[in-house]
């Protein structure tokens, strides 16, 4: 099917991000505000590097199909890519401070929330339709996050704010289409750069000095910020963002697991029927599309 390959990339950047706490964990001694000014900065001058290296043609191309956009679409289009980029920064602001000093199940159920928020906006805002058996997923989600707010009522808390700040990012990235997605990650990340910029010398701490820091930064910013979020924009570019914003379950699943096999958070027999619930609610979401593909390769299998 011709969105399959959309499906890959939205499954691919969600898998990876589901591992990032095995880069930021290790980062738990250094003030929430440093990591996100290394990774900010570091993934901007990465981006730049690259896009000036090996895509100056397309740069020009970006900018002459601006320059040729009506007012009205210059102008949404300005503010759909600042938009992005304050909601990105201000998503991973929250979510390295939550992570790193409220609990890893928390962050974990911040984007179990944001599914649901996701397809609700794109509802509302997007008017993008579903049918009965996706919405009867979208509340299977919510009767599984009821359940794990009933555990941790500040986990949803925190949960909500994180997942929010995403899902206005996917929404607002649905729209913003006709431009490179490399360029365009580019524009937010570099954004959100230099808006942090001034803020630097006043809320910095000391300069890291270890090696594992910037090990560690380094590999955020190239594994687990520019590959998912080029994965990310590549495929809100095919499918709905309610189909993608679904997909994003597969980010706390796998880390509600590293959660309880490797930080040894202590999980309650709630928190795992919950998490089997949403598990659930993303196959009935999708299973359309996983039908599909099941009913393709039996057609070929008889062609054969």
């Amino acid at each position: 099917m011709k969105t399959t390959k959309y499906y890959l990339a939205a499954i691919s950047a969600y898998t990876i991000w589901g591992f990032f706490s095995l880069a930021l964990k290790p980062l738990h001694d250094y003030n929430s505000l440093d990591i996100l000014f290394f990774r900010v900065f570091s993934c901007s001058i990465l981006m730049l590097l690259i896009a000036f290296a090996f895509k100056r043609k397309m740069i020009k191309e970006t900018i002459a199909t601006f320059k040729a956009l009506p007012a009205a679409k210059k102008k949404k289009t300005i503010l759909l890519n600042i938009g992005g980029s304050v909601f990105l920064t201000s998503n991973w602001f929250i979510f390295i401070y939550v992570m790193n000093h409220v609990s890893v199940k928390a962050t974990s159920l911040a984007y179990l929330v944001c599914p649901i928020l996701t397809t609700l906006l794109a509802y509302f805002l997007l008017h993008e339709k579903l049918s009965k058996t996706q919405w009867m997923a979208v509340g299977l989600s919510i009767f599984g996050c009821l359940l794990l707010s009933y555990a941790d009522i500040m986990d949803m808390f925190f949960s909500i704010i994180i997942g929010f700040t995403y899902a206005c990012y996917l929404v607002s990235q649905r729209e913003n289409k006709g431009f490179d997605k490399f360029l365009v990650l580019t524009f937010h990340i570099t954004l959100a750069a230099l808006f942090l910029l001034p803020f630097y010398p006043a809320y910095s701490g000391p300069f890291p000095t270890e090696f594992k820091f910037y090990f560690c930064i380094e590999t955020i910013a190239i594994v687990f910020t520019i590959i998912p979020l080029f994965l990310n924009l590549y495929a809100l570019s095919g499918i709905n963002s309610s189909t993608v914003g679904m997909l994003l379950n597969i980010n706390p699943m796998i880390a509600f697991v590293l959660a309880n096999f490797v930080y040894h958070e202590k999980i309650s027999p709630l928190q795992i029927a919950a998490y089997g619930i949403i598990f659930m609610a993303v196959l009935v979401f999708n299973s359309h599309h996983i039908f599909a593909i099941r009913k393709r390769m039996i057609g070929e299998t008889i062609a054969k």
